[in-house]
């Protein structure tokens, strides 16, 4: 899979760049970078290298008054506006636009009194982790190396999520500019209709500059991962889903197919994995998880043990990835039929040697079980939606080798799993922005797309997982 690019910029949309460039110099206390520029290169990426941005102007924001001024320009020079803290979720290229960077916006503040945070647009979710962890508390967060504000406004499916909901359905209230340029707090009581639309229609309206959202006490954990032959993932996966559909909220689980390298010590190939972060005490836990890990047979290497919610969140994954083309599919399934299973097994099948399968352009296949608090919304939830879909499986590629459609392999699987899956999706997984409308109920799309249309109807802040306005203007 090549990068998606775009051809160099004429003379006149130069001409436009540069001098909304010069005006946001004026303007910004952050850096600001034009094509040729010393930092250009570098900010124009985003951490996801499936796309190879060639924006018109880069502006790497220091606060809120740099947003505002980002959104000015961007209106007056007529320039998409693109913004992006890590760029993990970006999936359209900033190509002859205003890319703004958030990452410099990176507060964060705790209070335990009210077991609340506030964290700035830029902030990553090991910023709070780590703000929070001296209180014995935490969020409903991600990855540690994802931006907090992308993760939220596209709903935020968490490993706390089965107890407590997704990551939007803790936020309290969302500072932001709008299309118009006014700053804005929305809340359950300001602007409830926008601060609704906010918790899962990702960032369509409006550019956030600081989130307010729920903590919880979780001083210990029982979690780990565990991996073990690929021989036993047939069972697993039959044991998994009757299993995870009788557990209670506190335990959230996948079952993973993965690629483990190649290493000093073995060839590396395909292993099955067991995660599971249990928010309660280690023998509940044990007892809990024994009927799974009996079907997965003796773990190979990995295993699960008590520690801070802080320290298990970092050690699902291990290290941050460095930026890589990643290409993902997700499909939402109500039961996980022995067809489903075939289907994911058959995806990680590398044993002809002599034929590129699935398996061989694959990273992992994933079969998680959501549910719990998620399947439970509050009256006045966003508009995160399938909140009843039991399943998912999610198929992921990182098409590297150049001249070898990797991404294939995801697309095969899709395919494979069409006749299982609900048709629904969801915006943090979602990878095609044709499909954005499958993130949402058809009552709530229309919804969101009044909400649009009321603040952003020139579509200005469009370069996402667009909800377009209902009326556009030219």
């Amino acid at each position: 899979m090549n990068p998606i690019t775009t051809p160099a910029p004429s003379r006149s949309a130069a001409g436009t760049a540069h001098a909304a460039g010069r005006k946001l110099r004026d303007l910004f206390d952050g850096p600001v970078h034009l094509p040729g520029d010393d930092g250009y290169d570098t900010a124009r990426l985003a951490w996801n290298r499936a796309i190879d941005p060639r924006p018109a102007v880069v502006a790497e924001a220091e606060h809120a008054a740099d947003a505002r001024a980002a959104v000015a320009v961007a209106r007056e020079h007529r320039l998409p506006l693109t913004v992006q803290s890590t760029g993990h979720g970006t999936h359209l290229p900033a190509d002859g636009g205003l890319l703004l960077r958030t990452g410099r916006m990176a507060g964060v503040r705790v209070d335990p009194d009210r077991r609340t945070a506030r964290a700035g647009a830029g902030a990553l979710w090991s910023d709070v982790l780590a703000a929070c962890a001296p209180y014995g508390l935490a969020p409903v967060s991600g990855t540690p190396a994802i931006g907090v504000t992308g993760y939220t406004l596209g709903g935020g499916a968490g490993w706390l999520s089965r107890l407590h909901g997704y990551a939007a359905d803790s936020l309290l209230s969302v500072r932001l500019v709008t299309a118009g340029g006014e700053t804005v707090t929305t809340s359950a009581d300001e602007h409830p209709e926008l601060f609704w639309a906010l918790r899962g229609g990702g960032g369509n309206f409006g550019l956030v500059t600081e989130l307010e959202f729920r903590l919880y006490p979780v001083a210990e954990v029982y979690a780990g991962m565990s991996l073990h032959p690929v021989g036993r993932a047939a069972g697993t996966l039959a044991r998994y889903r009757e299993w995870a559909l009788t557990q209670p909220d506190e335990l959230n689980t996948s079952v993973i197919l993965l690629r483990t390298p190649r290493t000093a010590d073995g060839p590396g190939g395909w292993a099955l994995a067991v995660r599971a972060i249990h928010a309660g005490g280690a023998d509940s836990a044990r007892r809990h998880l024994e009927p799974l890990l009996e079907a997965a047979g003796p773990a190979v290497t990995g295993g699960f043990g008590a520690m801070t919610f802080a320290e298990a969140v970092p050690a699902f994954g291990g290290p941050p990835p460095a930026p890589m083309a990643v290409e993902q599919h997700l499909d939402l399934l109500r039961q996980v039929p022995d067809a489903a299973i075939e289907t994911i097994l058959a995806a990680v099948d590398d044993t002809d040697p002599g034929q590129e399968g699935a398996g061989s352009r694959l990273m992992a296949v994933e079969l998680r079980h959501w549910g719990g608090a998620m399947a439970r919304p509050a009256p006045d939830a966003g508009p995160v939606g399938h909140r009843d879909v039991p399943f998912s499986v999610i198929a992921t590629a990182a098409p590297a080798d150049a001249g070898r459609d990797r991404a294939a392999g995801v697309r095969e699987v899709a395919a494979a799993l069409r006749p299982h899956a609900t048709g629904g999706s969801f915006l943090n997984f979602l990878t095609d922005p044709a499909r954005t409308r499958d993130a949402y109920t058809g009552d709530d799309h229309a919804r969101l797309t009044r909400v649009k249309t009321a603040w952003d109807p020139d579509n200005l802040f469009g370069r996402v997982h667009n909800i377009p306005p209902s009326r556009p203007r030219p």
